[in-house]
């Protein structure tokens, strides 16, 4: 007699069954599993159903499972990769907006849906802290937008936790776009039609839709954007508005040096040079600056402008611990331990696990009677029995892991501000302390700029006269948390610097993994192993609107390459949110951020299971 049916795999059977309905896929494959709910490679993952299944964490569940079974019944993934724009705030906004345009055809349909999806969305917006906030200016634009764009598609109001979000910016994106997202409610059937009027939308927004909507838009000042004349004789530029009021945003370290200005002269290529025409060591000279991989030709064999850096006067190579006193590294350390207690429980386990792993791979082993090494004391009674016997050493194996090291470079622009930046800070910290317990040293690098669209260095390029196509435009900040040498327990306060308020800005990616890469192969050890932790696509305002469509992408493509083909650092990387294996070879995307450490931990113990015997690219030339 078959044993009877749990209530849990009831449950289980009914979403299933519930989902393969609404995906209009009658042999889509349903898994449950600690890591969902995530979509990849024709899998719907979902969560482990919950003890209490008349609770409201069943409502969340379906919920999450009919949402991503609304987006394999109503969304074409080619086509949202053909027409989601380049810029990564834009394509935020877009993905979100089209997600909403998804969740609102069942949710018009089917009350029963549109219910479990208003459970899941408050859950949502509840574990990212987006119901929490009460200033206007902290609103995410792509959520805000979001939830706007699934009013007008269902006719119904936002659910009160997200309507209360939605209404501190609400007056703001009517004055800005109400016309486009009333123009958004017709279309919501055909997703290309929705996806040209979302880019009007985006245009409406202030944003880059990617397809030269907004370039007449880009040519007039705005309120960031300094006229494109040169200033009055004797006024300097104004320092432009920096969001957020962080460190960078107006002071002594950001002005031009006015002497400088008055003595420079502009020379034909538009960099200043002193009055007898040879380069001012002091102004930005544009053959100084780091080319990292530079290349003179795309893949297709077409001829693209070397990556060049307009000057590198501003940038910075910084310890954690010099960006701010003792006092509040400890303080930001504990705030860090404070809100990541429960986390900081899962990666450990996660971390204690990845250890029993490595520690399972290292089978030691002594040499014996050898002519040095460590003396056996066990044979000692041979040289008293028979005093013409020769001493007897011995000597143990290496660890296959000694001769590794690990680093993890992590993302700290500004989209990973909250809870991303937390988890990363943390899963960094218990990794970084398994792994030396393990014999495996790691380096912790963290990545971002000075200021906000530019800081000296646009400054400098704006003193020159605003010479054409003049390469990266943003002062580089590259920090050190934690060297590869360094003990942990030395270096376990400086990761809470990634709660301090002002610290994450831009983030140039292609110049940060050079650097990092550039570290690793300067290391004696014969494996190295690079992890980049990202949120998004490289990103910053002065540099892309001063060159080529896509110019730091391409930069970031290019070093990516070359790492891979060329050197014997192993690249892998995980993004948040953000398909990430659009550039790496090794890659994996994450669909929520709780799934960081997991993934950390998954992706390092496949590396060190790897056959020893396996060949492996040798070690640097000296």
């Amino acid at each position: 007699m078959a044993a009877a049916e749990t209530p849990q795999e009831r449950f289980k059977r009914a979403l299933s069954t519930a989902a393969r309905a609404l995906a209009e896929q009658a042999e889509l494959e349903v898994a449950f599993a600690a890591d969902g709910p995530r979509l990849g490679n024709g899998v719907l993952t979902l969560p482990l159903p919950p003890r209490d299944l008349s609770g409201p964490e069943s409502a969340v569940q379906r919920g999450q499972a009919d949402r991503l079974a609304l987006r394999l019944a109503n969304h074409d993934e080619a086509l949202n990769t053909r027409l989601s724009p380049p810029d990564r705030e834009a394509a935020e906004v877009f993905e979100a907006v089209e997600q909403a345009r998804v969740e609102a055809i069942g949710a018009v349909a089917l009350p029963g849906v549109r219910a479990n999806m208003d459970a899941a969305l408050l859950a949502r917006l509840e574990k990212s802290g987006a119901t929490r906030i009460v200033d206007a200016g902290r609103v995410p634009l792509a959520e805000a937008a979001a939830l706007m764009a699934r009013e007008r598609l269902t006719g119904r109001p936002a659910p009160d936790g997200a309507g209360r979000l939605l209404d501190l910016v609400r007056s703001e994106l009517e004055s800005k776009a109400g016309r486009q997202f009333d123009r958004l409610a017709d279309a919501a059937g055909d997703q290309a039609l929705f996806a040209d009027r979302l880019k009007d939308l985006l245009v409406a927004l202030d944003l880059d839709p990617g397809d030269g909507r907004g370039d007449e838009a880009d040519d007039q000042p705005g309120e960031d954007e300094p006229e494109a004349q040169e200033p009055p004789p004797g006024e300097e530029a104004e320092d432009e508005e920096q969001p957020g009021g962080g460190e960078g945003a107006q002071g002594m370290e950001g002005q031009t040096d006015e002497a400088d200005a008055e003595e420079r002269e502009t020379r034909p290529d538009g960099a200043p040079a002193d009055p007898d025409g040879e380069p001012s060591d002091d102004g930005p000279d544009l053959d100084d600056g780091p080319r990292p991989n530079r290349v003179e030709t795309a893949d297709d064999g077409r001829a693209v402008e070397a990556y060049r850096v307009f000057t590198t006067r501003f940038d910075e190579t910084v310890g954690a611990e010099d960006l701010c006193d003792p006092g509040e590294l400890a303080r930001l350390r504990a705030l860090l331990d404070q809100q990541l207690t429960s986390l900081s429980s899962v990666v450990t386990r996660l971390a204690n696990r990845l250890q029993r792993r490595l520690m399972a791979q290292q089978h030691r082993s002594w040499a014996f009677d050898l002519e040095e090494g460590v003396l056996d004391s066990a044979r000692l009674t041979r040289v008293i029995t028979d005093p013409t016997s020769p001493l007897s050493f011995k000597m143990e194996s290496d660890s296959p892991f000694r001769d590794t090291v690990v680093t993890l470079l992590l993302d700290n622009s500004g989209s990973m501000r909250g809870r991303p930046i937390m988890v990363a800070a943390v899963c960094a910290d218990v990794l970084a302390r398994t792994l030396e317990r393990c014999g495996v040293k790691v380096e912790i690098l963290g990545f971002t700029t000075r200021a906000w669209k530019g800081g000296q260095s646009r400054e400098a390029w704006i003193s020159a006269g605003k010479p054409p196509m003049p390469g990266r435009l943003n002062d580089l900040r590259h920090i050190i948390y934690k060297t590869a040498d360094a003990p942990w327990r030395r270096a376990q306060k400086t990761l809470g610097l990634m709660m301090r308020e002002g610290l994450l800005k831009e983030n140039i990616d292609g110049e940060a993994l050079a650097w990092a890469h550039d570290r690793l192969v300067a290391r004696p050890e014969q494996r190295r192993i690079l992890m980049v932790i990202s949120d998004g696509s490289p990103v910053d305002d002065s540099t892309q609107s001063a060159n080529a469509a896509l110019y730091l992408d391409r930069h970031l493509r290019q070093v990516i390459a070359g790492i891979e083909t060329r050197s014997p650092v192993e690249l892998l990387a995980i993004g948040i949110g953000h398909d990430v294996t659009r550039w790496y070879r090794k890659a994996l995307t994450l669909v929520d951020v709780e799934q960081l450490g997991g993934a950390m931990t998954e992706k390092l113990a496949e590396l060190f299971e790897r056959d020893a015997t396996a060949p492996r690219r040798g070690r640097r030339a000296a």
